[in-house]
């Protein structure tokens, strides 16, 4: 088993211990040490980071697995590691950052399914590897892993978001700004690459390190900013340190809005800094209604736009039902009016699906015609049979693995029962199999391009 350190600057991070493949002593044994600069490499003698997910300005965060746990549960492990050098005020302000995720992990992930909950939050403290006889103190939290990709990687992927892919985005996401604001939390750093969405097509929001808690603040100092944003999607009062409010979430909502709609990964780029105006609906057709609603979430002045989430809502007639603060993760309300997203096709997704299932197909009837000896029969059997797998793969029940192991089941089903081959050779099986896949790749790939010259004639 590959255990990585967490130690920053280590110079050789990654770790192997063939013995740690036995589960038996991945459970008991008590600790291990990095080969490199001897690091504690199974943290609090629970979670045993394996792999390092990305670095940021205050902290790098690992994919972990908990030993305590009969499944080895996957996690996140996040550890304060500040770069640069930092003054001590700006060292505290970092740390109590960090410490604050934790806080609001503890307080709202348990009561909202779209917000990650917290497993742990601790210190460790070790001997220096670059000072001798000092000692180093680092902050970790341990938090829900979230199996998917970011709206980031999502646009990276797939390219420019549609108009209703955008409105299904906001109405998850200000569902769950309306349930933190009203817990008097103001988020502060709503961008792509901190709204993830799982497997399943449900999206979370991540990153709660830049909260401000505005409720039960001496007046003065009421939701003031801490200068720490993303630049592009902070509006105004955010940058100038001074106060912030659920208006400041609501404005960059909607600049990642418009970032997914245009596929404009620079946002900067729409600004007219001349104006302060935003530019983005010459590089985009949507509807007025939507324009009209993010053109007055990103107005300069934060008392012009939407005051709340559900006032958004409201505006883009969503009609969701008001978010209970008290709802339970571990008891999801149903939400029929709003079906769980399935995570698109890529084209190369939907090729490799094509050929699966011309070449399955090919292969199914071959056997059915075997057996059934009637043309008509054979046709309407294959086109349901056909019918449930492209189905399976819409609903990605049936991926790469899946479908390798459905075609080899296949084949050799055929290769070993001669019955089942309607008199053919094992030549001409395979021939016109392939020749089945190749048809059905070239078919789809047809219809993909011309429904992407409908879609891009009838936008203009």
């Amino acid at each position: 088993m590959e255990i990585y350190c967490t130690r920053p600057g280590c110079p050789r991070p990654r770790n192997y211990f063939s013995d740690l493949d036995d589960h038996s002593i991945l459970r008991t044994v008590q600790q291990k040490y990095c080969t490199a600069c001897g690091m504690p490499l199974i943290l609090v003698g629970r979670y045993l980071p394996t792999k390092l997910l990305g670095r940021g300005g205050f902290g790098a965060a690992f994919l972990a697995c908990d030993r305590y746990t009969p499944g080895m549960r996957q996690c996140v492990v996040k550890q304060f590691q500040p770069a640069g050098n930092l003054s001590e005020t700006q060292l505290k302000l970092a740390q109590d950052l960090f410490e604050r995720e934790a806080i609001v992990l503890e307080e709202i992930g348990t009561q909202h399914e779209q917000i990650p909950d917290l497993f742990a939050y601790f210190p460790i403290i070790v001997s220096s590897f670059s000072q001798p006889g000092q000692q180093e103190q680092f902050f970790y939290l341990v938090q829900e892993y979230i199996d998917g990709q970011n709206l980031e990687e999502e646009l990276n992927h797939k390219g420019q978001f549609s108009e209703q892919e955008v409105l299904d985005m906001l109405q998850d996401i200000l569902k769950i700004l309306q349930f933190v604001h009203n817990k008097g939390i103001i988020h502060r750093d709503i961008k792509p690459s901190n709204i993830m969405r799982h497997r399943n097509g449900k999206l979370y929001l991540l990153d709660f390190g830049a909260v401000k808690q505005v409720a039960n603040t001496p007046p003065g100092g009421v939701g003031s900013s801490t200068g720490i944003f993303s630049l592009g999607f902070a509006p105004l009062e955010q940058m100038s340190g001074g106060q912030v409010f659920p208006s400041t979430d609501l404005y960059a909502l909607a600049v990642t809005a418009v970032m997914l709609l245009t596929g404009e990964k620079d946002v900067t780029k729409l600004l007219d800094v001349y104006s302060n105006q935003w530019k983005w609906q010459e590089r985009v057709s949507v509807s007025p209604l939507v324009a009209n609603t993010l053109d007055r979430m990103l107005l300069p002045a934060a008392n012009q736009r939407f005051q709340s989430a559900q006032e958004v809502l409201d505006a883009l007639n969503l009609n969701v039902q008001p978010v209970i603060p008290t709802q339970i993760k571990s008891q999801p309300q149903p939400t029929p009016t709003q079906p769980a997203q399935q995570i698109p096709l890529s084209t190369l997704e939907l090729l490799m699906g094509a050929g699966f299932s011309g070449f399955e197909g090919g292969l199914i009837a071959i056997a059915l015609y075997s057996v059934l000896r009637s043309p008509n029969i054979t046709f309407v059997a294959c086109a349901v049979i056909l019918a449930i797998l492209i189905f399976g793969q819409k609903q990605r029940w049936i991926e790469k693995t899946e479908m390798l192991v459905l075609a080899a089941a296949t084949w050799g089903v055929i290769f070993f029962f001669p019955v089942l081959r309607a008199g053919l050779s094992i030549k001409q099986v395979i021939i016109l199999s392939v020749a089945a896949g190749l048809v059905a790749i070239a078919v789809t790939a047809l219809f993909r391009l011309i429904y992407k010259l409908l879609t891009l004639f009838f936008s203009n």
